[in-house]
């Protein structure tokens, strides 16, 4: 199976709105959390292994699973669990929006029967994570680069924010990438054998600024 639906569907061009979203980075630049390449890079590592980056990719990984099976039910099940999961308002729209755009994309430029099964329960609100799980497996996408692509593009779409909010520059935001290029292979790699209850998260003051970016005086992102 060719993985050009996944360049395409990762790509900072597919409309799912991931540029109006910085999932705290924001906020944790405003308190000067985040200053330069080094204390992003600190910030982006532990959102990565303790944070949303490493639940989102559990919850990925069942969502395939479950598009692969045809299961509607555990599919429903894991989309619960991800809205659930979002610590604020905001970032349950951020998950939220990205995911129905995604579907409603996909939908439109790669339909097939076995997606239009597996998503029809699916009326309210989906998780971005699960969105991007169900198209792949529905599609046949492997599990395994469809994991790598995803934590790369949540990575690269976090360091297009820093960037825009001016704490580094292109080239320092690129070596970020690349430095967590062996964390995001370690962690693909160990995500297909963890089940729903290894979902968890350490990242508490990420998670209340979250809170605290509702009400930051200026802002350029809705997260």
């Amino acid at each position: 199976m060719s993985l050009l639906p996944l360049f395409a569907w990762l790509s900072p061009a597919f409309p799912v709105g991931a540029y109006a979203y910085s999932h705290t980075l924001e906020w944790a630049v405003a308190a000067g959390d985040v200053t330069d390449e080094k204390s992003l890079a600190a910030f982006l590592a532990d959102l990565l292994t303790q944070g949303f980056v490493r639940s989102d990719g559990i919850l990925l990984a069942h969502a395939h699973r479950a598009a692969v099976a045809g299961d509607c039910a555990a599919l429903a099940e894991v989309n619960a669990l991800a809205v659930a999961l979002a610590p604020s308002a905001e970032l349950r729209l951020e998950t939220c929006q990205q995911g129905r755009s995604f579907l409603d994309a996909v939908r439109a430029a790669w339909p097939g029967p076995a997606l239009d099964g597996i998503v029809a329960p699916l009326t309210g609100e989906v998780a971005y994570p699960v969105a991007v799980g169900l198209a792949a497996g529905a599609h046949g996408l492997p599990l395994g680069a469809t994991l790598e692509a995803f934590l790369l593009a949540t990575v690269q779409n976090l360091v297009s924010a820093a960037v825009r909010l001016a704490p580094i520059g292109q080239t320092a935001g690129t070596r970020v990438v690349a430095g967590r290029a062996a964390s995001i292979g370690a962690l693909a790699a160990d995500i297909p054998a963890l089940t729903l209850d290894d979902i968890g998260s350490a990242t508490f003051r990420a998670d209340l600024g979250s809170f605290r970016h509702e009400t930051q005086y200026t802002r350029l992102f809705r997260s």
